[in-house]
């Protein structure tokens, strides 16, 4: 089977035109041997610079019979500063216009929320971890991109430009209260989309009325308070989830709707949770564009969590990004955009039934299934 390096829609294409950072009087290994061998290498379980050129050591003469890698095998600091001083910026553009490509058009679900790499925190920034924000297709379980930020509170500028980045025709945004701004409602609007966003007491007045509205609506039934209703239940062994859903697009009177870019809804949620003999309750509110039924919202802002389960969870468990010691310059936002890139690929994987950290362990026994991964078998 060939290596698909050069099929239009390849991950190793995407990089192509990227910018080198190095001199040309000192290169020793093509752009295209150090970005394809990192891709091949942590989709077989590399999680750091180390364990790429081990990979590479050990595949050479597979590698050089596809022509990769004929000057040999790029030593681990030669890949750290490498991507210590490619752009991240630059880098996730490829890396989005690459996801684009094979996603086409989103119609579903696009949950945006921020991850702290925990491991970056480097005296070159003051100490301060790199905190990375990622747009997720709930329906596709597929990244689509991501832009780092220093802070957590930096979110705020973030959201705009990665959003500016992305096809978002038709698409509902989810986002969590960080988020919960008027100038990114307006963005989505913009560009096409809808939203629904998390309200908390960042957005103060706001809040407040909507909060105050709803503690009264869920103590009456849904019609008197001219509510949509929706209720769901989850079981697990001892683990009851009681989801409870109001949504209302009868909003004159909230004094903020003509601040917020067609604000046509407000939804409540109330999940009560029962964990042996212990009973939680929660309300969480939301504004959003569309005018829909309290079911259809409920679905939605339930696949925003997927973003957890499917990407942060997964970084940290299957790829150990939380533990990576990778932090100088901007070697952890690269390498965090490898390891989306590879679980893409392994995601699109809907026949093996395992987990992504042993999807990588098979990629790395197996040179077919790997070449599968990366043809989209």
């Amino acid at each position: 089977m060939d290596m698909p390096i050069h099929k239009p829609n390849s991950v190793f294409s995407a990089f192509k035109d990227l910018e080198d950072p190095r001199k040309r009087r000192n290169q020793s290994y093509s752009l295209f041997d150090i970005i394809t061998i990192s891709i091949l290498a942590i989709l077989c379980g590399a999680d750091d610079w180390v364990a790429v050129n081990l990979w590479t050591s050990c595949n050479l003469s597979w590698l050089q019979e596809h022509e990769i890698c004929l000057s040999g095998v790029p030593s681990h600091d030669t890949l750290s500063r490498f991507f210590r001083y490619v752009s991240p910026s630059a880098f996730e553009t490829c890396f989005v216009h690459w996801t684009q490509n094979i996603a086409g058009a989103i119609k579903g679900v696009i949950a945006i929320d921020g991850k702290t790499l925990r491991g970056s925190n480097d005296k070159s920034r003051d100490g301060k971890a790199i905190h990375v924000v990622s747009a997720f297709a709930a329906e596709n379980k597929l990244v689509l991109g991501q832009l780092a930020t220093e802070t957590k509170s930096n979110e705020i500028t973030a959201i705009p430009l990665l959003l500016n980045m992305l096809d978002i025709q038709g698409a509902t945004i989810t986002i969590d209260a960080a988020g919960c701004q008027k100038n990114i409602a307006q963005e989505i609007r913009g560009k096409g989309g809808n939203y629904i966003l998390a309200l908390k007491g960042n957005q103060g007045h706001l809040h407040a009325e909507v909060e105050s509205f709803f503690k009264q609506a869920v103590d009456v039934v849904p019609e008197e308070a001219n509510c949509d209703y929706y209720v769901n239940e989850e079981k697990s062994r001892d683990r009851l989830e009681k989801r409870e859903i109001w949504s209302t697009n009868d909003i004159d009177w909230l004094p903020q709707r003509e601040e917020w870019t067609d604000l046509n809804t407000i939804i409540c949620v109330r999940s009560t949770r029962s964990i042996k003999n212990h009973t939680s309750m929660e309300l969480r509110f939301y504004i959003a564009n569309e005018r829909g039924c309290a079911e259809k919202f409920g679905l939605e802002i339930r696949s925003h969590w997927g973003i957890e389960n499917n990407v942060h969870w997964q970084l940290d468990v299957s790829y150990g990004e939380d533990r990576s010691k990778v932090r100088k310059d901007n070697g952890p936002e690269n390498l965090s955009v490898l390891k989306r890139c590879t679980m893409n690929l392994l995601k699109a994987d809907t026949k093996t039934k395992a987990g992504i950290k042993n999807k990588r362990a098979k990629a790395g026994w197996s040179r077919e299934y790997m070449m599968e991964l990366l043809n989209g078998n």
